[in-house]
């Protein structure tokens, strides 16, 4: 008889929703093995992911506790039933897994196991990990109870949709990267630009100041005033561009500070307004926090730097279905009609792609000198 906790298509859905939540990998990971122990009613489950030199680039495990995980030392490595797993293209079910001839024998702090189910997780004719179990929680009478056929199917229909979820993580990873290079590109095009302007200016205003003091005081004194107003802007404009570099400290501060913050900084390193009001958000999952707060700096950018505005304000807001950003600007505006031809200068097509990979929605709305208003929805908070 199962004792499993839980059982029938309710559980199978709800693992599946779970793993398919989740946006890094090693949080897709644990998602994976957490379920996977909790469909088959196990008291330990694994996963390993494999590297390129015979070890495991990553190992979670589930059921056994930090320090005995840390008192079992280095992370695995390619063999026995783990290597047989990552060689296999099905499952391996074992009653005792002592016996098997492949067993090679655990570290000493490693906790006793018997029987045993494992499976390749693959993406197409790639074995990307190995899930494994052992010990199903069940009355074992002279061995005759552990893993079941039917735990071998439900295994493998979870180790399916764990490939596409693992997958999905590691391409939402490699667009993250992709697209903090292509910001860290545009500060860079954007600090030229901005920077590198003023100090011709300035290197051209001194050089006239200059030549004027002996003839001319009175305009020397001129120039000099602007050498020093023209160095002030490129010192906010360097400021400015500093804090978009630096990563926000979402983990410690949390999206509400962390915003707050940055608008303060920017209020202070442009001659626009710029204002924010957030209250009573509670904290949304790491990815969503994370593209709020990028489509906040984007559409911040546009504002400040090619709008023209006096005023930008920005609010977090509990709506009906979810948490609100809000990003307003006074400034020239567009028309919608060319957003195709004017979204990939705005950034506006990253801002859409930040939003639907969180399951968000990203709203647009201006008009030829009426501002613009950007909003992203994202649920939860």
């Amino acid at each position: 008889m199962s004792h499993r906790p839980s059982s029938g298509l309710a559980a199978v859905s709800s693992a599946l929703l779970a793993m398919n939540r989740r946006m890094e990998v090693r949080d897709v990971l644990r998602t994976i093995v957490a379920s996977a122990r909790e469909l088959l009613d196990a008291e330990y489950a694994a996963l390993g992911v494999p590297d390129d030199h015979g070890g495991f680039a990553q190992f979670v495990v589930d059921g056994v506790s930090d320090e005995q995980w840390h008192a079992i030392g280095p992370l695995p490595r390619q063999h026995g039933i783990l290597a047989a797993m990552l060689d296999k293209d099905g499952p391996e079910r074992l009653a005792d897994v002592r016996k098997d001839p492949r067993f090679e024998g655990w570290p000493a702090a490693h906790p006793a196991m018997s029987d045993f189910l494992g499976l390749p997780v693959r993406d197409g004719d790639e074995t990307i990990a190995a899930l494994f179990l052992a010990n199903k929680r069940c009355p074992k009478l002279e061995g005759s109870c552990g893993f079941t056929a039917e735990d071998e199917e439900l295994l493998a229909l979870l180790a399916q949709h764990a490939a596409i979820a693992l997958t999905n993580a590691r391409l939402y990873e490699r667009s993250r990267e992709l697209t903090i290079a292509e910001e860290r590109s545009r500060l860079a095009h954007e600090l030229h630009d901005a920077v590198s302007q003023k100090l011709f200016s300035l290197r051209l205003t001194a050089q006239a100041a200059a030549a004027l003091v002996d003839r001319d005081p009175a305009r020397a004194k001129g120039e000099l005033q602007q050498v020093a107003e023209l160095a002030a802007e490129a010192t906010e404009e360097l400021r400015a561009a500093v804090v978009e570099l630096r990563p926000a400290a979402l983990d410690e501060d949390g999206l509400v500070h962390t915003l707050r913050t940055q608008v303060q900084v920017l209020d202070r390193a442009h001659t626009a307004r710029v204002t924010f009001h957030g209250s009573g958000i509670r904290a949304l999952p790491a990815a969503q926090e994370a593209a709020l707060l990028r489509v906040a700096q984007e559409a911040l950018h546009n504002a400040l730097r090619h709008s023209g505005a006096g005023l930008v304000t920005v609010s977090l807001a509990r709506g009906a279905t979810g948490t609100r950003l809000t990003v307003a600007d006074d400034g020239t505006g567009f028309d919608p009609a060319t957003v195709r031809s004017a979204g990939r200068h705005l950034g506006l097509v990253s801002m859409r792609d930040r939003a639907d990979g969180v399951g968000g929605r990203l709203t647009v709305t201006s008009a030829p000198g009426s501002g613009t208003t950007i909003e992203m929805e994202v649920p939860g908070g």
